[in-house]
């Protein structure tokens, strides 16, 4: 595979590492729960990040925080589709949504979405692969489970995103729109986290494209012993960033544009420097 297709927008694959901008419509997001909850507040910052050269905006009308409670389907759709169609008419940005519900995919698919970007790898809802093939949508399918048990972590995780993938190719999604995450922070505790972000090249032997989603979590605030709020983690951000371009993931998902695009940027060019030296010996 060479390039993913995201919306009218082709992602060529191997060299870059691209940035998924993450807009949270919600007032309990973890990191930046409130700040965006408005249209007018989310299209300011969705135009921030436009200039600060996202690649993708993720719109998330419902937080998947540990503990989150979940709301109605009607409020995530409404929190969303307004900003979505906006957005279609102001911006050629390719929009992500961040759902596991068919009728919220539906409702953002239709508003013009580009991408389903699911927690639960399509094994939430057993209608929102089909929909999202429906709409010729690429989607995003993340690991997640309902526990932590793992028997072999890697090659559990490894099977489990084998199923999210027959679930998508099932319903008709082409391999050139689907995006795999490894599901950091979700159904895994802080020592389990840190090492499937020690463990990135484990799947890439899955031959699909790579997101890495770790931006602010819980897991870099778990190697301090003092507490660590989140407003500080945004360096141990910067760590899991360099950590996925030199994996070759073909995204990360982030909340601080600006400044995880200059850490591709040099990450990238010594990524090559090294690539280069070692191809010489």
């Amino acid at each position: 595979m060479k390039e993913l297709k995201i919306g009218q927008r082709k992602f060529p694959l191997g060299e870059h590492t691209y940035i998924m901008g993450i807009l949270n419509m919600t007032p309990d997001s973890f990191s930046d729960g409130g700040k965006y909850s408005t249209l007018e507040r989310a299209l300011l910052h969705a135009e921030q990040m436009i200039k600060e050269g996202v690649d993708v905006i993720d719109i998330g009308g419902e937080s998947t925080r540990p503990g989150h409670i979940q709301i109605s389907v009607e409020e995530e759709i409404e929190r969303i589709t307004p900003v979505i169609e906006r957005m279609k008419q102001d911006y050629e940005i390719p929009i992500s949504v961040d759902t596991y519900r068919h009728e919220t995919a539906k409702a953002a698919l239709r508003a013009g979405a580009d991408l389903i970007n699911d927690i639960w790898g399509f094994g939430y809802d057993k209608e929102i692969a089909g929909i999202t093939a429906e709409y010729q949508a690429a989607c995003c399918l993340m690991h997640n489970r309902t526990n932590s048990d793992y028997q072999n972590m890697f090659e559990n995780i490894r099977t489990d995103l084998k199923k999210s993938v027959a679930l998508a190719r099932q319903a008709g999604i082409p391999d050139n729109q689907i995006i795999l995450d490894p599901g950091v922070g979700f159904a895994k505790d802080a020592g389990q986290n840190m090492q499937v972000l020690a463990g990135l090249c484990e799947f890439t032997t899955l031959g699909y494209p790579l997101l890495l989603g770790a931006s602010k979590k819980s897991v870099i605030a778990s190697i301090y012993k003092e507490p660590f709020p989140v407003e500080l983690r945004a360096e141990g951000t910067y760590v899991t960033t360099m950590l996925a371009v030199m994996n070759h993931y073909a995204f990360v998902r982030v909340h601080d544009v600006a400044q995880n695009k200059r850490i591709i940027e040099m990450t990238e060019a010594v990524r090559s420097e090294r690539e280069r030296i070692y191809e010489s010996v």
